[in-house]
C-alpha cells in the first residue's frame, strides 16, 4: 500500500533585521587599524565613527576610581561606506 508524503506546509522565516547576518562573520577592525589604513589619528578615527550605524561600541561606564572607556569595532562594510560617503564629499 503505497502513500502519498503529505504535502509541507509553507514556511515564512521572520522577518530580516535591520543589518544583515553576514556582518557578523566579515572582518571587523579595531580604531588603531583604520587610523593606519587611513593614515589618520585614532581620535579622528573616533570621532568619525562613534555615531554611525553598525558600529559595535562596547563602553565601560565612569566609575569614582577608574575612568570610563570606550572599544569600538567597525564592519568592512561600514568602512568601506564611510570612506565613499567622505570621498564623495571631498
Amino acid at each position: 500500500m503505497a502513500t502519498e508524503p503529505s504535502p509541507r506546509p509553507s514556511y515564512a522565516p521572520p522577518s530580516k533585521p535591520a543589518m544583515p547576518a553576514s556582518v557578523a562573520f566579515e572582518k571587523h577592525y579595531c580604531v588603531s587599524e583604520v587610523a593606519e589604513l587611513w593614515g589618520l589619528s585614532e581620535r579622528t578615527i573616533r570621532r568619525i565613527f562613534t555615531d554611525e550605524p553598525g558600529v559595535i561600541k562596547w563602553e565601560n561606564g565612569e566609575t569614582r576610581f577608574k575612568r570610563g572607556y570606550t572599544t569600538l569595532r567597525i564592519p568592512e562594510s561600514v568602512v568601506q561606506r564611510v570612506h565613499r560617503k567622505l570621498r564623495k564629499a571631498g
